[in-house]
């Protein structure tokens, strides 16, 4: 796994590549987001980005964005010392799959990471279908697309683990405590927000909106499902 940090703190910045590199992976370092998004478009190869919020010149923020736009697939997570909950929503807003509050331990963060990677590469599961039909649209196992009548929807990591979930059990309310767990992981430390802001930018995404057919639905009080529309 080739990991992207954007850290302008050298202390911290070499705290994260001494304990990603200890866990075996590849790390090249930034201090700016403009260094950072530099490197990005140079290397084109980076599974995984680890992006500071608070930065001198670009903010993470604009720098998720960037990323989200050009690397559709890329996975991202946010670092921020702050707890509020507007810079969570920001963050997840811009495109990230993940957060991390400082100050957080070496294993959180690698357990954040892998999991990450576990959901944009499910390598050891056997595929016995290679797609799910659910029309207009349709999901791409092994390609990891989703598709509305043969258009490609960009879905980050995170946001195709979700659709994937609910597609695989359509009507089917899911309880967004199990969408949590089963998308993030069962120690994830985050909160059930995390789940909300991903839907509604995946709504966003399928063009959903309250005139048309409501194919993720909120079950209130409860989490969500897929509607299979019926002509």
């Amino acid at each position: 796994m080739k990991v992207l940090v954007l850290e302008d703190e050298k202390p911290i910045r070499d705290f994260l590549q001494v304990n990603l590199k200890r866990a075996g992976f590849e790390v090249a370092e930034a201090a700016t987001g403009e260094a950072a998004l530099a490197a990005a478009r140079e290397q084109r190869d980076f599974d995984i980005a680890i992006l500071d919020l608070m930065l001198p010149g670009i903010s993470g923020f604009e720098v998720c964005a960037h990323l989200r736009r050009e690397f559709p697939r890329l996975g991202i997570i946010m670092l921020t010392a702050k707890s509020q909950e507007i810079d969570k929503v920001m963050g997840l807003d811009s495109g990230a799959d993940d957060y991390v509050i400082k100050p957080f331990s070496p294993v959180e963060l690698l357990a954040r990471v892998r999991s990450l990677y576990r959901r944009m590469y499910p390598g050891e599961e056997v595929l016995q279908e290679n797609s799910i039909q659910l029309p207009p649209f349709t999901l791409m196992l092994d390609e990891r697309k989703l598709l509305k009548n043969t258009v490609e929807i960009p879905l980050t990591p995170t946001e195709f683990s979700i659709v994937r979930l609910l597609m695989e059990q359509p009507n089917k309310a899911m309880n967004r405590d199990d969408i949590l767990t089963s998308v993030w992981g069962q120690y994830f430390m985050g909160e059930l927000k995390i789940v909300d802001v991903n839907i509604s930018r995946i709504r966003q995404k399928i063009g959903q909106d309250a005139s048309g057919p409501q194919y993720l639905e909120t079950v209130w009080g409860f989490g969500y499902l897929w509607r299979v529309q019926h002509c």
